[in-house]
């Protein structure tokens, strides 16, 4: 019996043309208790030492050693709004961090109208974050718990990408070009917007936005080959998706999309596929509430290098994605045995990959093989 016809997207979904799109958790990884007592640890960056700075998103970050010993919240943080989603949340280095210590975070913020993302930089000296600076706040603020986005990415040429949420009931904003709701933006290290935006010029449009259509992103990572900006979004009931995200392109939320609506399951939007929006490289349904990413570029576990990891909220999990080119080929599901929330993963200094579960006791975990 010949195959029908099938969508791009419904390709990448189901994993067909021969290939399993999901395999058990039949590869172990021993995780190792690096460090625990975080209160629903967020971020997780490297420091040149072996040490981590670690953001809890209560509102505290630490520098946690490669010892396990925590270290006291850190002085300098300008104040977060911590509630339902938002807090505390992404935090990475200033890729010339080794002379000037910078060190960069996303948070909720209130203000006027409700709250945003907002994203600051200063310097680490010592127990504190010094001459703390917000560089870019997500507009317009609104009243709600939910959908911050809050990835960081630096890309090659040293330019900053922001994933944004849409805030839950803004959806319709993601499909708009007058608001951050919804979008992935691009600034330079200190705020500015670069030249080359995609929309920088046009009437009524955010100079800083990169891309748009997007639910929720809290997984972002630049290809260590390409140099292209990879990110993944939560969808609502099903529908969380893989992209590569590209300048000034639509990525369909809500209007073209396979989640559906909590409880009810009906249709959201139009349709599944539209010729302007790219293919999903996946789409998961059910949801498995993605959260961090990272590409393996070291050799230590032998037969990986080049995967792409991606923790699972919903799904507590840890996926391995095989990939040639920009083309998924296998998917394993790793870490079931743990039953908890992934929320980052990230690659140490050492190789190793390095996780952070997400609990009231959360730790951080270092996989190996």
């Amino acid at each position: 019996m010949s195959m029908p016809l099938l969508t791009r997207r419904a390709v990448a979904w189901l994993g067909l043309a021969g290939l399993a799109p999901w395999t058990s958790a039949a590869t172990r990884l021993r995780a190792v208790t690096v460090a625990h007592g975080l209160q629903h640890p967020w971020g997780l960056a490297f420091l040149p030492d072996g040490s981590m700075l670690v953001t809890e998103r209560p509102g505290r970050m630490r520098i946690v050693g490669a010892d396990g010993r925590l270290g006291t919240p850190l002085a300098g943080l300008p104040r977060v709004e911590a509630a339902g989603q938002g807090g505390l949340l992404d935090v990475v280095l200033d890729p010339g961090h080794a002379t000037n210590r910078g060190v960069y975070w996303c948070y909720s913020e209130p203000g006027d109208g409700g709250n945003s993302t907002a994203v600051a930089r200063a310097r680490l000296d010592g127990e504190r974050l010094a001459d703390a600076q917000v560089i870019f706040r997500q507009q317009p603020k609104f009243d709600s718990r939910l959908h911050f986005g809050s990835r960081l990415a630096f890309a090659r040429d040293g330019r900053l990408f922001i994933t944004l949420g849409d805030r839950f009931a803004r959806k319709d904003d993601a499909q708009t070009l007058d608001t951050h709701h919804g979008k992935i933006v691009r600034i330079e290290a200190d705020g500015r917007i670069p030249a080359d935006n995609p929309f920088v010029g046009r009437a009524g449009a955010r100079p800083e936005i990169w891309s748009y259509g997007h639910r929720n992103v809290q997984g972002a990572a630049i290809h260590p080959e390409t140099g292209e900006l990879w990110a993944h979004e939560h969808g609502p009931q099903g529908g969380d998706e893989l992209n590569v995200v590209e300048a000034g392109r639509n990525y369909g939320w809500p209007v073209i999309t396979h989640g559906r609506n909590y409880g009810t399951g009906t249709r959201i939007g139009e349709a599944t596929e539209r010729a302007d929006v790219p293919a999903a490289l996946v789409v998961w349904i059910p949801s498995i509430a993605p959260s961090g990413m990272a590409f393996l570029t070291s050799d230590r576990y032998p037969g990986w290098k080049g995967n792409l990891f991606i923790g699972a909220l919903r799904g507590a999990q840890l996926q391995r994605l095989e990939l040639e080119g920009r083309k998924v080929v296998k998917r394993e599901s790793l870490l079931t045995e743990l039953n908890e929330r992934i929320r980052d993963v990230r690659q140490g200094p050492d190789g190793w990959l390095y996780a952070l579960t997400d609990s009231p006791d959360g730790r951080v975990i270092r996989l190996e093989r």
